[in-house]
């Protein structure tokens, strides 16, 4: 038998101004994209940036829907909807934030497994790191690269 130990390597930082200025304006757009999601039965508000290899932002928010599960998360909304208009143009930065009644979360919110999962296959077909930004508002953690957060993928050679 042999035993193998993951961990999760990231920075944490306390206030915004430790990043730098790219980063802050992620993070200021994924606060504006939480503030705009559609989340009348959860009120959960995320929201997620996009630094593209473009120089081009996007964002996304979650987007319930009353017929459970058919919202979505705004990773996946951002992301999705970079795939649609730069299919080809890999992803350098997420930031993803999180509000509950109006008040961003003070600790930084992680992206659940299938959000991981686009994530991950995102990040593999840019063979480039992604860096993630979990923004909350007491801490915050930036980690290097989505496999940091899923090292164990399904990968496309799982499907052969």
């Amino acid at each position: 038998m042999k035993q193998r130990a993951y961990t999760v390597r990231l920075y944490e930082f306390d206030q915004l101004d430790e990043l730098s200025e790219e980063q802050v304006l992620l993070v200021n757009s994924a606060i504006k994209a939480a503030r705009d999601a559609y989340a009348p039965y959860s009120e959960y508000h995320v929201g997620a940036a996009l630094h593209l290899a473009n120089g081009e932002i996007v964002i996304g928010s979650n987007q319930e829907n009353a017929a459970y599960p058919s919202g979505l998360c705004a990773e996946r909304v951002a992301i999705f909807y970079a795939g649609a208009r730069h299919p080809d143009v890999p992803i350098l930065c997420i930031a993803i934030v999180a509000i509950r009644e109006g008040v961003i979360q003070e600790g930084p919110v992680a992206p659940c497994g299938a959000c991981r999962q686009v994530m991950y296959e995102k990040e593999s077909q840019a063979n480039a790191p992604m860096e993630v930004i979990l923004y909350g508002s007491k801490k915050i953690q930036v980690i290097n690269q989505v496999t940091d957060l899923l090292p164990l993928p399904f990968k496309l050679e799982n499907l052969s």
